[in-house]
């Protein structure tokens, strides 16, 4: 156990260099959420605020702040699997595996990073949108379960990223994965109420995972009602985690092609 905890630490030492070095990963996870928010706030925020039915303080930043919070975690995902799949296809997860180290510490060492690289975003984005005029009633206890979403969410993704990363032949074989977490939350209760959509497309934003966890995280910020939504959240988070965790660890002990 003190060699595998010692190994993860080198990996996660690892993975933070990488990120110095390479700063686009660091701009992807912590500016395009920025840029989301000042979008959307800036250039749609009146003409989408004039359409919704209040509830949220009026302003229509303490809407959209919980669903780009959500956005930010998919960013960091999708770098997640793009760093992974470079490991894999510049040969150092085959050196890896020739080790004597843990090998539990090398995907370890990714989603730790990530995970830190996440909430550093997330914390960035929530002092912007204060600055924007997001007014959050959230207490202490409450601010505390935001964290504890977040880092559930971003273990989730980030063990599927690492799945992906490690299945994936090429940068390309990444895409997928990459268009579904940032792309999916624009079809959820991120930036309009569900009642606000029709017919197929209602159905679906109120039946996938970033529905009630967007619900969630804007329950605690406002203190809307959260119902069922946090139990469904959390399902969906451990769930999502526990599949790509086992997944992630089958793909890195398979024998190379």
């Amino acid at each position: 156990m003190t060699h595998a905890v010692s190994d993860s630490m080198t990996m996660v030492r690892r993975n933070f260099r990488h990120t110095v070095r390479y700063p686009s990963t660091m701009i992807m996870t912590l500016m395009m959420p920025t840029l989301l928010l000042l979008l959307f706030v800036g250039v749609f925020g009146s003409a989408l605020n004039a359409g919704m039915s209040g509830g949220h303080g009026g302003d229509y930043i303490n809407y959209v702040v919980p669903g780009i919070l959500l956005m930010t975690v998919g960013y960091g995902a999708s770098s997640t699997a793009l760093g992974v799949n470079t490991d894999v296809t510049e040969g150092i997860i085959a050196r890896f595996r020739t080790m004597a180290i843990s090998r539990a510490s090398v995907l370890t060492g990714h989603v730790v990073g990530a995970t830190v690289r996440t909430m550093a975003g997330a914390t960035l984005l929530v002092g912007v949108a204060l600055l924007l005029g997001f007014r959050p009633t959230a207490g202490f206890v409450d601010w505390l379960a935001v964290a504890g979403v977040m880092v559930l969410l971003a273990l989730a993704l980030t063990w599927l990223a690492v799945a992906i990363g490690l299945m994936a032949k090429n940068a390309q074989g990444t895409s997928g994965f990459v268009m579904i977490v940032q792309v999916l939350p624009f079809l959820s209760s991120a930036f309009v109420s569900t009642d606000a959509m029709s017919g197929a497309v209602r159905w679906f934003a109120e039946n996938e995972p970033f529905t009630p966890i967007i619900d969630t995280l804007r329950g605690l910020l406002l203190g809307t009602s959260i119902g069922n939504s946090g139990i469904v959240a959390v399902v969906w988070c451990v769930g999502l985690a526990f599949v790509g965790y086992l997944w992630a660890r089958a793909l890195f002990k398979r024998d190379p092609a």
